[in-house]
């Protein structure tokens, strides 16, 4: 195994995926990423090593903007940190167009329209499945069903995206990399610094309040309701648009299960955070009711 190879195996086993540190340390130290209402930002590069390639870049799809930043081991070169690049982006936009669900021809449209089946595609049998799981880890308040017009896997899809994206770049060799939409990220190794990426997740609704500031080096943080649209969440056991929180946000491993969770927990209120305990590798951030 080379040398390079060995330091992320190492690092994959020993470093902690989330800390939650003594938020008094942070007072006078850059994050390297923002979330929030008012800030979902890269922060500027407190320094790169050596030994790596730094590229930040961003992407818009017709649903969403994506940025992503690559801290790349240097024996990977320009050309093969393009290449990962190139390959991350294509996965984003090609998701976009073949599982929208307002693509007409996307693949989740013609599964709505019963033109297809599941099984037709794997990629489409796992985002199903996927939304599956979730509906029954969520007691059905994640319900990609319970949309008018059918199956609408809105509150999974960008999150799946990011993580197929993100599959892209370690596929290349790239280990150490954050990919950031709207309010959400998930995040791998370590920053351009060398240590593990600084993420301060503010407050959805007091900007007064101090940012919670987490460090990760594998893990992603989903949130629901910060755009600040009412009625972009149903209740689906009533169809009724949801009301009780004014945002969500969950931290765990995958993305995809994140961005689920805190569209259940938006739509489900309060008694959804029962679902965090009992050993969740899963946890609710924020939960804020509506005044």
């Amino acid at each position: 195994m080379p040398i390079e190879e060995q330091r992320r195996a190492r690092w994959a086993d020993e470093q902690p995926r989330t800390r939650w540190i003594d938020q008094s340390a942070f007072r006078h130290r850059r994050p390297d990423l923002r979330l929030g209402t008012r800030s979902h930002r890269l922060e500027r590069a407190g320094g790169t090593a050596g030994d790596r390639i730094s590229v930040r870049h961003t992407v818009r799809t017709s649903t969403a903007e994506y940025s992503l930043l690559l801290n790349a081991p240097e024996w990977l070169g320009r050309r093969g940190v393009g290449e990962a690049l190139r390959d991350a982006v294509a996965e984003l936009r090609a998701i976009d167009l073949t599982y929208g669900p307002n693509q007409p021809d996307s693949l989740v449209s013609k599964l709505r329209r019963g033109e297809i089946g599941p099984e037709s595609y794997p990629p489409l049998a796992d985002l199903v499945d996927r939304c599956a799981a979730m509906r029954a880890a969520t007691d059905g308040w994640f319900d990609a069903w319970a949309v008018p017009g059918g199956f609408d896997p809105g509150g999974l899809l960008g999150g799946w995206a990011v993580e197929r994206a993100a599959a892209r770049l370690r596929a290349a060799g790239v280990h150490d990399y954050a990919v950031l939409a709207g309010a959400d990220l998930t995040v791998r190794g370590h920053a351009a610094h060398g240590g593990p990426w600084r993420i301060a997740v503010h407050h959805p609704t007091d900007a007064r309040r101090a940012p919670l500031v987490l460090e990760m080096t594998a893990g992603a943080v989903g949130t629901s309701g910060v755009t600040g649209r009412r009625g972009h969440v149903v209740d689906p056991h009533t169809g009724e648009p949801a009301d009780q929180l004014v945002a969500a946000t969950v931290v765990g491993p995958d993305l995809a299960v994140a961005d689920a969770y805190a569209t259940a927990l938006y739509a489900a209120g309060p008694a959804g955070l029962d679902w965090f305990r009992n050993g969740s590798e899963y946890r609710a951030l924020f939960a804020h009711r509506r005044r």
